[in-house]
């Protein structure tokens, strides 16, 4: 997995691959900690877990996201090493039904933001939003208001 930080316009943009779903959300998460700080500690930090479900899968990692700009905020800490499990109804991205049917298990490093050099993201945005497969995994381009 990987990913790479784009300008876009005023905010900022993560694009990331990855061979699976879960690679690719952890890689967007971890772009969106590399636009917070520079320099990510190697250690430190207490591991914490949450879950997000939506209808869909764009969705699902906006909700992904929002939660650890949430976590960040409530908790005080920046979410590196992130990880995702996703579990999802079908392969176009859709729900079947009127629920929730899209779901993700996360966990991320909390590196206390007294200790790390870190800037304000505000929101993650649908502006331009793609979760798509590709012949080598997935991909998804995410921005995010500055």
């Amino acid at each position: 997995m990987s990913f790479t930080l784009r300008e876009h316009t005023a905010d900022v943009a993560v694009e990331a691959t990855g061979e699976s779903l879960d690679a690719v959300f952890g890689a967007v998460a971890d772009g969106m900690a590399a636009a917070m700080c520079d320099d990510v500690p190697d250690e430190g930090g207490e591991r914490f877990e949450f879950a997000v479900a939506a209808e869909r899968r764009e969705a699902l990692l906006f909700d992904y996201l929002d939660e650890l700009i949430y976590e960040r905020d409530v908790r005080g800490v920046l979410p590196v090493d992130n990880e995702a499990a996703v579990e999802g109804p079908d392969a176009d991205g859709e729900s079947e039904d009127d629920g929730d049917a899209w779901r993700l298990s996360g966990s991320a490093r909390g590196i206390p933001l007294d200790a790390v050099d870190a800037r304000d993201l505000k929101a993650v945005t649908y502006s331009d939003m793609d979760v798509s497969e590709t012949a080598d995994g997935w991909h998804a381009y995410v921005v995010f208001d500055v």
